[in-house]
C-alpha cells in the first residue's frame, strides 16, 4: 500500500506513554503502527484511536525476540514500503527492590534484552526501512537515570534513585544513541535519546508527578524534527540532558 502519510511505528504501544506517543502522532496526521506483543490489548488501543479519527493499526511484535522484529519488517515492506519514524519505547522495569550487590543476574539480563538489546535489535531490523524515507527518524525512550553525569552527582536529583539494570539499560541505550547517529550523519535520518519525566504510569506509578501526555510532547517532537533539527541528542522537555 503506497501513502504519501508518514508511518510511524511505535513499540510497547498499546498502553502509558506509547500509546499517547501513538495518538499525539495520529493527530498530526501521521499513520500509527502501534507495537504490540499481546493482540488483543493491541487491537483494543487500535480501536481506542481509530474511535478518534486517528489511522492506527497493530503490528505484532516482540522486541526480544529476533523473528518476531524480522516478520514486522516483512509486514511494513510489503504494505508500506518504507517507515519513517521508529519510536524504541518497549521498556521494562523490574529492579526497584534490589542492590547492585544482590540484584539476580536474570533481572540484569532481562531488563538489558528489551530496555537496550530489543532497540537495537528494532533499529537494526527496521533501517533499511528507514533510510527509504525522505527524513527518517529514530527516537530511543531513555531516561534520565541513564545519565552518568546526573546519577555520578552526590547532590543530584537521582543521588537515592540507584536501579542498577534499569540505569544502566538506559545508559548503554544512550551509548547507541550516540554511535547510530554518528554513523548515519551524512543521510537524512535523525537519532536521538529522550527521557519523558516521571510520569503516571504503570511503570512511573500513581505518585509521579507529570502526565502522558506531557510525557509524549518531547519524544513526538523528536520523531517530527525539521531537516535541521539535532541529532545523537539526550532531551527532556525538549532541552539537552547530560550524559
Amino acid at each position: 500500500m503506497s501513502t504519501s502519510k508518514k508511518i510511524a511505528l511505535i513499540t510497547g504501544a498499546n498502553k502509558g506513554l506509547g500509546f499517547e506517543i501513538s495518538r499525539q502522532l495520529g493527530k498530526l496526521g501521521i499513520t500509527v503502527l502501534l507495537g504490540s506483543r499481546e493482540k488483543k490489548r493491541g487491537l483494543d488501543a487500535v480501536a481506542t484511536l481509530k474511535a478518534e479519527g486517528i489511522d492506527a493499526h497493530l503490528v505484532i511484535i516482540d522486541v526480544t525476540y529476533e523473528p518476531s522484529v524480522d516478520r514486522a519488517a516483512l509486514f511494513l515492506e510489503k504494505e508500506y514500503g518504507r517507515l519513517d519514524i521508529l519510536v524504541n519505547n518497549a521498556g521494562i522495569m523490574e529492579d526497584k527492590i534490589f542492590k547492585p550487590t544482590t540484584i539476580p543476574s536474570d533481572i540484569l539480563h532481562n531488563v538489558f534484552d528489551t530496555n537496550f538489546f530489543g532497540a537495537v535489535c528494532a533499529a537494526q531490523t527496521l533501517l533499511p526501512l528507514l533510510k527509504k524515507s525522505e527524513a527518517g527518524r529514530i527516537v530511543n525512550m531513555s531516561s534520565s537515570l541513564g545519565s552518568l553525569t546526573l546519577q555520578a552527582d552526590p547532590a543530584g536529583p537521582f543521588a537515592e534513585f540507584k536501579f542498577l539494570a534499569y540505569d544502566a539499560s538506559k545508559s548503554a541505550l544512550n551509548a547507541f544513541t550516540i554511535h547510530l547517529a554518528h554513523e548515519l550523519r551524512d543521510t537524512p535520518i535523525k537519532v536521538n535519546s529522550v527521557c519523558p519525566g516521571w510520569v503516571k504510569t504503570d511503570m512511573g506509578g500513581p505518585e509521579a508527578p507529570g502526565s502522558v501526555q506531557d510525557g509524549a510532547d518531547t519524544p513526538v517532537w523528536l520523531a517530527t524534527l525539521p531537516p535541521d533539527g539535532p541529532t545523537g541528542g539526550f532531551f527532556n522537555s525538549r532541552k539537552p540532558v547530560p550524559w
